[in-house]
């Protein structure tokens, strides 16, 4: 099948869109190469998927409507993953127009491409900070989240009410997923992985908020592609059973569903860096600070319906993901 993947030189869109080549499918990957992060890496990423003759580039903004427009209508991708969005909670508090922009205005017109252009199925991308103030764990997709601490969590719900609406109204078939805490080879530069292992490598202190007293469902993305395939090709069908009187915030009337993807094994946050620190037989020196706004202390994903309706179950460990990371970190950055 054509699958349009949004953010296709990020982290999860490029070895999705890897994934969906090596098996066979066409992907057309948006992404507008901006600068958040190293461009660089994000070009070295587009640069794999360009290697195979199934996959088609399009440099655009997701908040360029007519751009959006015209790519549905000269592409006609049967199913969508829409990856693209201004990430980062911390950042989020010092640009919050930036979500805006990309988060809402840009998920709108992924929403009316889809609805115009007969899509069989839209993916999204939502996050575990959705959650917010929510303190019982597991985190689970039936529970109520309308306490978000970041706007950066504020878009993700939001995008899940978008979707909703478009389901309900046009019989859109969506998904949203909620991703814990992403790691990997060709990670973020921004996330916590890849910048203890730079200042690591370079004798110089790491931040530890929260005062190392995080938990982290850190969750390997293999294990997030491997989720975003399974549902992708399981496009929803209405919940005979939602009750309104006894609303199921995980399913609806409508073809909608949402699912958390996260290793649903907590690892704290001391661990984590001990593990890093292993692999690179070097110790860190840790530089303890107080919890950051929009942070939450910990995180646990209950994939119990992931595991049902697709049969799979993220897995990988810490020990060998981090192993895998420092491995393409070393080899990737090797002069």
């Amino acid at each position: 099948m054509k699958v349009l993947i949004t953010g296709a030189a990020g982290f999860i869109g490029a070895a999705l869109g890897l994934r969906l080549l090596e098996r066979g499918d066409d992907v057309v990957g948006l992404d507008n190469l901006n600068d958040y992060y190293d461009p660089l890496l994000k070009r070295a990423r587009l640069d794999r998927l360009l290697d195979h003759a199934g996959f088609k580039h399009l440099r655009l903004d997701l908040e360029d409507r007519s751009g959006m427009a015209q790519a549905f209508v000269t592409h006609q991708p049967q199913r969508v993953v829409n990856l693209a969005a201004q990430a980062g909670v911390r950042y989020s508090i010092d640009n919050p127009l930036a979500y805006v922009d990309s988060n809402l205005l840009g998920f709108a017109n992924v929403l009316e491409g889809c609805r115009h252009h007969q899509v069989e199925h839209l993916v999204y991308a939502s996050s575990s900070s959705v959650y917010g103030a929510n303190t019982r764990m597991p985190f689970s997709v039936h529970d109520n989240v309308d306490h978000p601490l970041s706007l950066y969590a504020a878009s993700k719900k939001a995008n899940e009410l978008m979707a909703h609406t478009y389901s309900h109204l046009y019989q859109l078939p969506t998904t949203g997923l909620r991703f814990f805490t992403v790691y990997g080879p060709w990670g973020r530069p921004d996330m916590a992985l890849f910048k203890f292992t730079r200042a690591i490598l370079a004798s110089e202190p790491i931040d530890v908020f929260n005062h190392g007293q995080h938990r982290r469902d850190f969750t390997y993305i293999d294990d997030i592609v491997e989720g975003v395939i399974r549902v992708l090709d399981r496009p929803p069908a209405p919940n005979p059973h939602w009750d309104g009187a006894n609303p199921d915030a995980a399913s609806s009337l409508a073809p909608y569903r949402l699912y958390n993807i996260g290793n649903s094994q907590p690892v704290e946050l001391m661990r984590y860096i001990e593990v890093l620190e292993q692999t690179l037989g070097r110790r860190a020196h840790k530089n303890f600070l107080p919890l950051q706004p929009g942070d939450v202390p910990d995180t646990h994903a209950d994939v119990a319906d992931l595991v049902a309706n697709t049969g799979y179950r993220p897995q990988t460990t810490v020990e060998d993901g981090v192993g895998r990371f420092v491995a393409w970190y070393l080899d990737y950055y090797r002069d």
